[in-house]
């Protein structure tokens, strides 16, 4: 990254290309450009590659709403033209590819003022230099379009794309959740946004952002490109003739109140417990329920329903925790469902639930007579499973089916990852379940897995969490380490973490210098950023509101502003 001392850089660049090459490594480099235009003429004639950000072009952001005539709008992109050409010029003379990086949190104010904090303001941020050297018969264009959240940035990529098939001028699209943060959080978030568009076949090259050691980044991107490595010869999926749902904003699946599932309700979460002989009051600990002093504790992160399969549970289950037995055992009572497979509810006469009755059904099992039988049934939940390569392709396709018959069946995504370790069914889960949720597709997740309980409801949190179906943690958005960064990143994180992970539904940036300070975590309720050696201010949500900070008090002072807010809760 360059933001500053452009004359020093330009040695450093030439130095590391010339001994790289030296030792033999001809991996193309690429020069990612803050702050400083004219930074990215001098790496253009060096490095194979450079990014700009077009935030940096254009007039100076004062996070204002202003009206724009449409004079005063072609003004500026004239003058963005002007600054834009001369890179265009020497890219062309080097054969250089520059990429259109468009972040979320750097749309400019004339943008903001005429699209919104959209997707398509993203999108017409990035088309409009497209267009500038598309004037100057300049292609070696890649674009990307970034988010630090999943879902705006899935919308963002799609709508590229669609525009781009449109105009009839594609160009490589490069994916990447920006801040994303770190540990599980970071993971999940950056294989759903990245996954999500994989599935759709978008997306050329990725990068994943973890508030880690830089190279903890490169194995959880090939975990998320390791899983189209043997999807070619997957069972087929039929085509859908016309989209049933609109694939560039979030629209929640209308569906039918069974219960607490479906209607109104978050997704809930089934976890799987047939595989413990001898149910105890422990054994609810690790789902979220905890039994102390005759009553039970309950965290926000406490799972809905346990599957028990043959088994029984001879204690009293704790308000909130339903079972759901095979329905062969089932026995009838208020806080007790069966689960049938399709044959067994459509094709006996079993006996039912009044209530609820989970059905399960693979998602290549879809035809007229199954759709017919679930249309006239207001009484099920649909358990849709799949054992395709392309699972979460042919399961949306059931989903679709069932939309264009007008169908308002409760769904949950069930999903084995019983040879997957913890590592793969984290990136695996994440990006089946996840890219469903974006698109408001289902009711609720079964991950079933020889992992334990606990790993199991964590990750499903973890997921309806960065999809924003289910707030019930702390939402932090964090950069990655990098050389502009001015305390310790990852020590940071951690201590804010410490403080206020119990602060249910409050995201809070951590932004290592100003360059990724304001603009990256625009969707941050307070801001933690570092702005010199020693010291930080602390934004409430785009507005700097505290400077000159010293990093030994500022957690506290971070602590005290969300008190000021009204924020706080103790724990």
């Amino acid at each position: 990254d360059w933001s500053s001392d452009v004359c020093s850089s330009d040695l450093n660049l030439q130095s590391i290309k010339d001994e790289l090459y030296e030792r033999g490594y001809d991996v193309p480099l690429i020069a990612d450009i803050h702050f400083t235009p004219n930074a990215a003429e001098i790496a253009a004639q060096i490095v194979e590659k450079v990014r700009i950000n077009p935030g940096n072009y254009t007039d100076r952001k004062q996070f204002k709403v202003t009206e724009y005539t449409d004079s005063a709008y072609q003004e500026e992109i004239e003058r963005i033209r002007h600054r834009f050409v001369p890179l265009i010029r020497i890219c062309k003379r080097h054969k250089t590819a520059i990429r259109i990086g468009v972040n979320h949190g750097s749309l400019s104010d004339r943008i903001m003022s005429r699209y919104g904090d959209t997707p398509l303001g993203m999108v017409e941020s990035g088309l409009e230099f497209v267009r500038i050297c598309e004037k100057e018969k300049f292609y070696g264009i890649v674009l990307s379009m970034k988010s630090s959240n999943p879902v705006v940035m899935v919308h963002a990529n799609r709508l590229l794309a669609a525009k781009m098939i449109d105009s009839g001028r594609i160009y490589p699209i490069h994916l990447g959740v920006t801040e994303a943060g770190e540990g599980e959080d970071g993971r999940i978030k950056s294989a759903i946004g990245i996954g999500t568009l994989l599935e759709d076949g978008i997306g050329d090259t990725i990068r994943v952002s973890l508030t880690e050691k830089p190279e903890n980044e490169i194995p959880v991107a090939k975990s998320i490109v390791s899983r189209y490595l043997n999807h070619a010869d997957h069972n087929p999926i039929n085509l859908l003739d016309l989209p049933v749902v609109n694939p560039f904003e979030f629209n929640r699946k209308k569906s039918t109140t069974l219960n607490n599932i479906g209607g109104e309700n978050p997704p809930r979460i089934i976890t799987d417990f047939s595989r413990i002989n001898d149910i105890r009051y422990n054994d609810l600990t690790s789902i979220g329920y905890e039994y102390s002093n005759d009553k039970w504790q309950i965290s926000d992160q406490a799972s809905d329903f346990i599957f028990i399969g043959n088994q029984s549970v001879n204690f009293e289950l704790p308000s909130g925790l339903s079972i759901i037995q095979n329905a062969e055992v089932w026995q009838n009572s208020n806080n007790s469902f069966p689960l049938f497979t399709s044959d067994e509810y459509f094709q006996t006469n079993i006996k039912k639930s009044k209530i609820l009755n989970f059905v399960s059904i693979n998602s290549s099992e879809i035809d007229e007579d199954i759709v017919s039988k679930i249309k006239t049934d207001n009484n099920i939940v649909l358990i849709l499973e799949t054992e395709n390569k392309h699972g979460m392709a042919e399961q949306r396709r059931f989903i679709f089916e069932l939309i264009k018959n007008s169908i308002s069946v409760p769904i949950i995504i069930k999903r084995n990852y019983s040879r997957l370790d913890t590592k793969q069914l984290l990136i695996n889960s994440s990006i089946d379940v996840g890219a469903l949720l974006i698109d408001g597709l289902i009711d609720g997740i079964w991950l079933e897995s020889n992992q334990s309980p606990q790993f199991i409801n964590k990750t499903s949190f973890g997921i309806l969490q960065a999809t924003r179906s289910r707030i019930t943690k702390t939402e932090y958005i964090s950069c990655p380490s990098c050389g502009r960064t001015q305390f310790d990143l990852p020590e940071v994180t951690a201590q804010i973490r410490k403080e206020t992970e119990h602060l249910k539904g409050v995201k809070i940036g951590i932004m290592g210098c100003i360059v990724n300070g304001p603009g990256e975590m625009a969707d941050a309720d307070y801001g933690y950023v570092g702005t010199g050696s020693g010291s930080i201010a602390l934004y409430k949500g785009q507005k700097v509101v505290q400077k000159n900070i010293s990093t030994e008090n500022a957690v506290g002072a971070l602590i005290d502003l969300i008190k000021e807010h009204g924020d706080w809760v103790e724990r």
